[in-house]
Formats: C-alpha cells, structure tokens, sequence
C-alpha cells in the first residue's frame, strides 16, 4: 500500500513509518524538520522523503501527483512556541486544508488524523468521554481543533485520533524525557500533584495499523492507556527504569487554579471498535525508550551541537565534516576543514555520528 505521512520524521510519525515499512509498505515523508530530525529515519527503499512545509500548497500538490496515496497519515503539527499564532495557523490549519484538498483530488482511501486531548480544555468529565463539548483554550488546541473540523467538512473517510501523552523512543518533549535529562544531568526535579494518561508509542502504532488496513468506521476515537497516573508516580517510574539509588526526595508542588487534576480518555463505546486500549504498562515501556541515548534528548538551544555538511571542491579535502558548539565552547570532537571549503547544509545531531549527506557530496 502507498501511505504518506505528514510530520513523519518526527516522533509519532517516524516510528509509525518504521513499523509500516516492515511491514513492505511504500512510504513517502513530508517534513520540515522543525520540531523532528533526520536522524529519525534511516535509508531504505521504500521510503521516500521530501522536506518542505505543509502550507506551501504547490510542495503538498507536488507530492500527490507524483506518489498518489491510497492512504494518509496527517501527523505534522505546529507546537513549539505557544505565542506563535502564525505558524500554528499556517502549519495546523492552511497546512491541513492543503492536505485535505490534494487528499480529495488524489481519492485517497482514507485520512487519519491526530488530534490533542487539549481540544476538550477543562474537562467537564471524569474520564472524559468523545461525547464532551469541544472547548480548546489554547493557540495549539484552537488550530488542531479547526483541523479537526476542516477535515470532518471535507467528505473523506476519515478518523481522528484523540490522544492521552504518548511516550517512547524519539521523544524529546514532556515530563518524561525531561525527568531523565534532568536526573541524567544530576539536577533537581519537581513534581505536580496531578495525574495524567500516557500511552506508549507502539501501542499508538498498533492501533493506527488497524485504522490503516480499513478497520473502525468514519469519525472520533480515543487512544488511551485507559488510566491515569500520578505525575510523582510518573517520575518514580523514571528513576527506577533508570536505575538510580539514594536521591533526595523530589519537591511535590500544589497545582496551580488552572491546573486540572486529571485528564484521562474514556475508552468505553465507540473507541473499541478499533481496540485502543493500551497493552504495555509504564515502567516496561520506559525501558525499551531510548532515552539513555543522549542523540534522543533535545539540548537547550545554547547546548545544541550543530553538524554542517561542507561540499568538497577538489581533491585536496580529505575531511567532510565538522562540529561546532553553538554555545562558543569548544566540543570533544572537532574536524578542521580546508580554507577552500565552501558551501554547506546544516544538520542538526549528535557529536561522533555524522548523517548521510546528500546526494552529489563527497
């Protein structure tokens, strides 16, 4: 089958493109590397990745005419920056209208959406049903709800996918990942007396799989672990799948007003029709993370180590490649290059594993 995936060097959509190849599917990628890397993905040939943004409508068409999908796995999103209304409106809603159109022209099977639990805001419910009003509160949860919409206008067949937090390899953002590199840096962390749901990335996959080979029917799903964890419990989990013995007891904070004190999915009716109940509990999950990889953890900007692929104008350039520390310092390993070396794409990676430069380079 020929799946294309938006967003798909990033975390979700990276290990869902893995599993898919696998599996002996024809994958294409649409990423612009703000918020993934390119290291998520390696070479194979059934997958075809072109960098650019979503809301660039002539990339999206080009894509389409040239792969033509059966199915589509729209994953890409703007969140980094709360404040950047722009990007969230060009990225999670001109980008997903583009989607939506080519998807249309193109008579895709089917297009699979992945939306935030953020789109019910404070929830009214314990657990919170699909049924719940839809009240986002949030430039993020505002434009992923428009996506949301715009899809459901749209005619296709789709599913939208509701998520608790899903965790696992590749992922460099929430409490988890910021638990391990803090205890990895030997800082102190804290804890919020709240609970949340979290879901393990290859119980996503699993699901989204069924979602692919034509399983459920047209609408809203929940994907869920099917209960909710203390975030104190949370950081427990990490310090034991990390192994570490004898720490200070970590500060639990009181949650702020607008702080909810659980947010977890219901499961119950219309969600089990494709089965998204979680199969691997917490703490087996964080094992088989890659999170004691530090090339998985995203480094303050300052800290980022920026690897810049240099062309080699002649034969007198014997080496390809060199680090430098954004910060001014000077990193463990560093490769000088020849004064008649120009040119260069910036990579961003780990220090001593340099990715595969393109095409032409030497």
């Amino acid at each position: 089958m020929k799946i294309l995936i938006t967003g798909g060097a990033g975390f979700i959509g990276s290990n869902l493109a893995d599993h898919l190849l696998a599996k002996g599917h024809d994958i294409l990628v649409l990423d612009n590397y703000a918020t993934s890397r390119r290291d998520n993905l390696k070479p194979n040939s059934k997958l075809e990745v072109q960098e650019g943004t979503i809301a660039d409508q002539e990339f999206v068409a080009r894509a389409f005419i040239s792969f033509k999908p059966e199915i589509v796995v729209h994953a890409a999103a703007s969140y980094k920056d709360p404040e950047n209304w722009k990007e969230d409106v060009f990225t999670n809603v001109l980008g997903t209208s583009n989607v939506v159109k080519e998807a249309i022209k193109s008579h895709v099977k089917r297009l699979i959406y992945f939306q935030t639990s953020l789109c019910y805001g404070k929830p009214q419910t314990a657990p919170i049903t699909i049924e719940h009003r839809i009240n986002p509160e949030s430039s993020y949860a505002i434009s992923k709800t428009a996506a949301e919409q715009y899809i459901a206008l749209s005619g296709l067949d789709f599913i939208s996918f509701r998520l608790a937090n899903v965790y696992g390899p590749r992922n460099i953002s929430g409490p988890l990942p910021t638990f391990f590199k803090r205890l990895k840096d030997g800082k102190k962390c804290f804890v919020v007396d709240t609970r949340r749901d979290f879901l393990y990335v290859e119980d996503l996959v699993a699901v989204v799989t069924k979602a692919i080979e034509g399983q459920g029917t047209k609408g809203y799903y929940h994907i869920s672990s099917g209960k909710d964890v203390s975030i104190y419990d949370l950081y427990q989990s990490v310090v034991e799948a990390m192994a570490l013995k004898n720490l200070e007891p970590v500060e639990v904070k009181p949650r702020l007003p607008d702080d909810v004190e659980s947010i977890l999915l219901d499961l119950i009716g219309r969600p089990n029709l494709i089965g998204s109940a979680a199969s691997k509990r917490l703490l087996p999950g964080m094992r088989t993370t890659a999170w004691s990889k530090p090339s998985r953890i995203s480094p303050e900007p300052r800290n980022r180590i920026e690897i810049v692929l240099r062309r080699q104008p002649d034969s007198r350039c014997r080496r390809r490649w060199f680090c430098r520390q954004q910060s001014g310092a000077s990193p463990s390993r560093h490769d000088p290059l020849p004064a008649n070396c120009r040119g260069g794409q910036p990579v961003v990676g780990r220090k001593g594993k340099y990715p595969q430069g393109p095409p032409g380079c030497l």
